[in-house]
């Protein structure tokens, strides 16, 4: 499967619908919660949140750069990114919230600004990595759904949309994993019909490798991709399931 070109009013939708989720499920903590633990080593709920405050205003410095060709990196450097995520972790859940709500809302601004003529335009993300302007809501939608999943409080990869399952595990098969020599070959094909490839394809084509087959739900599949899941749903039809490299 090939990823397919971007859609990108359907991703801004997208990004608000998930945006909504996540600040319900947010209004529901209290300040003890936040400084719990998150699903992600080391981090705690409070990380996550001021990391998802910080990245909505990376990547609308992205989509302002596309928009006036004015170079604007995501972060200053990776330890300025490091040490703000860092300073405001600690922050009260009311602070927590408005902080979120108007990098949420100024990422909006700037989805809302790009001209149409301006989607296609490139871009270079923190990690060097050249990406379309119209991908980037597609790129804030992936960490708003899985980072709602991180901080561990009820939102599960099971109930992602079946939209962004789909997206996601293009995504990451056809950008994320392709070719990546940590994997071998591998063929996902979920239960609901989809179906990918990943990984080193270039060895089984040789003949030096039978691909993998892996098949199961596809939030599993996304689950397991992503380091979101253990990969208990899914059968790997004999073969021993791959450890995926962190995203």
């Amino acid at each position: 499967m090939t990823l397919n070109p971007p859609d990108f009013p359907r991703d801004v939708a997208a990004v608000r619908e998930a945006t909504g989720r996540l600040m319900a499920s947010v209004r529901t903590l209290d300040d003890a919660a936040l400084a719990e633990p998150s699903l992600l080593d080391g981090w705690t709920r409070g990380h996550v949140l001021t990391h998802l405050a910080r990245n909505a205003d990376a990547l609308g410095n992205l989509l302002t750069w596309a928009r006036t060709d004015v170079r604007t990196p995501m972060y200053a450097s990776g330890e300025a990114r490091d040490r703000d995520i860092e300073r405001g972790a600690a922050r009260p859940l009311a602070a927590q919230l408005a902080d979120l709500e108007e990098a949420a809302a100024r990422f909006d601004a700037a989805m809302e600004a790009l001209p149409e003529a301006r989607r296609p335009f490139e871009v270079e993300m923190r990690n060097g990595v050249v990406e379309r302007a119209d991908r980037l809501p597609m790129r804030r939608l992936t960490e708003v759904e899985l980072h709602h999943v991180d901080l561990g409080i009820g939102h599960t990869v099971d109930q992602l949309s079946p939209a962004f399952v789909d997206s996601e595990l293009a995504f990451l098969c056809t950008v994320k994993f392709a070719g990546r020599p940590e994997l071998p070959a591998l063929e996902l094909r979920a239960d609901e019909g989809g179906r990918w490839r990943t990984g080193r394809w270039e060895a089984a084509a040789g003949g030096e490798a039978a691909p993998v087959v892996v098949t199961g739900p596809a939030t599993a599949l996304v689950g397991w991709l992503t380091g979101r899941g253990d990969g208990g749903k899914l059968d790997s039809h004999g073969s021993e399931l791959p450890a995926v490299p962190p995203l």
